[in-house]
C-alpha cells in the first residue's frame, strides 16, 4: 500500500512539472521515513549509508545519486527511475531560475 502511494505521488510530481518542485529528501521524509515511524538513523542503517549521508539528502542538502535512486528503490520498491527523475526536475527547475544570468551565446553556422 505505501509503496503505491509513493510511486503513485511521484509520478504525479513528475508528471505536473511542479512550479517549484520540492527535494526528493522531503518526498523521502514525508512519504516513506513519517508515515513508517522510521528514524533517521534507522534508515541510514537500512539503507546502508551513514546517518550523515542520508541527513544531507533529507535536509536538502544533497542530492540523489544514481547508487543512492538503486538504493531508495530497494527499501522502498519503487523505481530508481523515479528518484533520479525527481532529482533531475528539481535541479532543473533551479537552474532555469537562474536562466538570464547565465552568460551564454547562441550558436548557429558559420
Amino acid at each position: 500500500m505505501l509503496t503505491q502511494l509513493i510511486t503513485r505521488t511521484i509520478t504525479e510530481v513528475i508528471a505536473m512539472r511542479m512550479h517549484n518542485p520540492p527535494h526528493p529528501g522531503e518526498i523521502i521524509k514525508t512519504l516513506c521515513l513519517e508515515p513508517l515511524g522510521i528514524t533517521v538513523t534507522q534508515a541510514a542503517e537500512a539503507l546502508g549509508v551513514s546517518r550523515k549521508t542520508l541527513s544531507g539528502i533529507l535536509n536538502g542538502r544533497a542530492g540523489i545519486s544514481p547508487e543512492m535512486a538503486v538504493r531508495l528503490s530497494i527499501a522502498f520498491g519503487t523505481s530508481s527511475e523515479s528518484w533520479l527523475n525527481q532529482q533531475t526536475q528539481y535541479d532543473l527547475w533551479h537552474a532555469e531560475q537562474r536562466r538570464k544570468q547565465l552568460r551564454v551565446t547562441k550558436l548557429a553556422p558559420a
